[in-house]
């Protein structure tokens, strides 16, 4: 049905993807059978993120403009479809078809801007794209997460457990301690973990702008837990092209924490404690791949939160 059409995988793409070189070779046909399986034809150029390749295509039949997205199927992923179809385009981007096998997962989805994410918004006026998020987040994690999902309770108890082996590998003591402050926190929160649907990753590059809301999320990974847990990615968003030049760091962090704590309602050393408990999980997957240092930007978000919890 689309016989002049055939995928070229970016090569950014695929060098991110190297250990998986088959399935990536496999993706034009994969795409190809989507194509035709969903009637659709291609709009434009495809895309990709760190974990798949986004091709805008329309339906034959009424023409609606989607976007046809194929990742590789991972446990970070297994929560989407039952994620998205629990929000029902609440805030978040509308689900209009999935399929699957037993490598990828492929996801027919509502075609938002990607030329206007709320990093534009953030670049002119911070607090208002701060709002955004809030108001997004409070929506997304008023739904209970369905059954099934992973939980953050689990999660959290893991990474605790990992930690006192995990923090040898830094070089710096006052690093080493800080990750231990990290894991203390997260510790004292495991038994109370939250059953609401969390985003995990909303941040101001997973936010466009739509046409039937101002704003939508994208890319969820979610699991069940507190919200406290999916402050971070606020936090951090466009840490060098707005955090580090305000010239206030820390004031920028907790401005931001105010706003999002606010709009959430939550108490505000519950959701420090969670915030650190995503520093955590940063240095520990820093570790993991290598690495004897934190990032300077954890190290300053963290910093700021605990000062914070100390006046």
């Amino acid at each position: 049905m689309n016989p002049s059409f055939r995928l070229h995988v970016p090569e950014a793409f695929r060098a991110a993807h190297h250990r998986h070189a088959a399935w990536v070779d496999g993706l034009p046909g994969v795409i190809e059978r989507l194509l035709e399986r969903w009637s659709l034809r291609p709009d434009g150029d495809p895309g990709h993120g760190m974990a798949g390749i986004v091709l805008p295509v329309r339906r034959r039949a009424d023409g609606l403009p989607a976007v046809l997205k194929v990742q590789r199927k991972t446990e970070d992923g297994a929560g989407v479809v039952p994620g998205l179809r629990a929000w029902n385009g609440h805030g978040i981007v509308r689900l209009l078809a999935h399929d699957t096998d037993a490598d990828t997962d492929a996801l027919l989805l509502e075609r938002l801007d990607a030329t206007r994410p709320l990093s534009t918004l953030a670049a002119d006026d911070d607090t208002a794209a701060t709002h955004v998020l809030g108001t997004l987040l409070a929506r997304l994690v008023a739904v209970p997460a369905p059954d099934g999902m992973r939980r953050l309770g689990d999660i959290a108890a893991a990474m605790v457990a990992r930690t006192p082996d995990a923090v040898r590998s830094l070089a710096d003591p006052d690093e080493r301690r800080l990750v231990g402050i990290c894991a203390d926190a997260v510790a004292e929160l495991t038994d109370e973990a939250g059953d609401r649907l969390l985003h995990w990753d909303l941040h101001y590059a997973n936010v466009l702008a739509g046409g039937r809301e101002p704003w939508l999320a994208i890319d969820p990974e979610p699991l069940a837990g507190d919200p406290g847990f999916d402050l971070w990615p606020a936090l951090d968003s466009a840490w060098e092209t707005v955090v580090v030049p305000s010239g206030n760091v820390r004031g920028t962090v907790l401005r931001r924490f105010d706003q999002l704590t606010e709009a959430l309602d939550l108490d505000r050393r519950r959701a420090a404690g969670w915030t650190l408990g995503r520093v955590l999980q940063n240095a520990l997957w820093d570790i993991e791949d290598g690495k004897a240092a934190l990032e300077p930007a954890q190290v300053a978000l963290a910093e700021a939160l605990l000062a914070d919890r100390m006046r």
